[in-house]
């Protein structure tokens, strides 16, 4: 495993252009699905990329994983059973300079995976992504009574350090009771 160098400015400015594979395969327990791809992230490569985003040590406090994992492990996900992809493919600064075709746009690309893939929930990371893209302006954190191309939903807030609504332990506790309905 090589870990990524810190990107400089000038990469940085350049991973506006670039997206960040899907870690994918069939029959997963929990697709987790975030917002977008951020400059760092896209820049590096890995998914939830940079230092202050809280996906990893909130996934490993809520038992997702016997370690905290590093972004550039992700791929160690696979064999624990679960994924992460995007709503968005489009790298920005920050979620809020997609529009609101792009959130419905990737509501329809996320429902073509979860076709192909079927995993058992998918988990989306950004409520307002979820709400925006799926026409559910008033959906709560949690499991949603709809589901998606057969696969339960979960809405869960932003990991991403910008959103400062919801602490690490606020994320930790909704990924527990997220992996203890999914080990029921």
């Amino acid at each position: 495993m090589t870990i990524p160098p810190k990107p400089t400015k000038a990469e940085l400015a350049a991973a506006v252009h670039k997206t960040v594979p899907d870690l994918l395969a069939t029959g997963l327990s929990v697709l987790f699905c975030g917002i977008n791809p951020g400059l760092y992230t896209a820049a590096i490569g890995h998914h939830f990329g940079r230092p202050g985003n809280r996906f990893w040590p909130a996934l490993h406090g809520a038992g997702f994983t016997p370690r905290l994992l590093k972004p550039w492990e992700e791929h160690e996900l696979l064999a624990l059973g679960y994924g992460i992809t995007n709503m968005v493919q489009r790298t920005t600064n920050a979620a809020s300079e997609l529009s609101p075709d792009e959130y419905i746009e990737g509501g329809k690309r996320l429902t073509r995976i979860v076709q192909q893939y079927q995993p058992r929930v998918v988990a989306f990371l950004g409520i307002g992504a979820y709400r925006s893209a799926f026409g559910r302006p008033k959906a709560q954190l949690g499991l949603q009574p709809e589901t998606l191309a057969g696969s339960a939903l979960w809405a869960l807030p932003s990991p991403s350090g910008l959103n400062a609504n919801h602490q690490l332990q606020d994320l930790v506790a909704l990924l527990t009771a997220l992996r203890e309905w999914v080990s029921t």
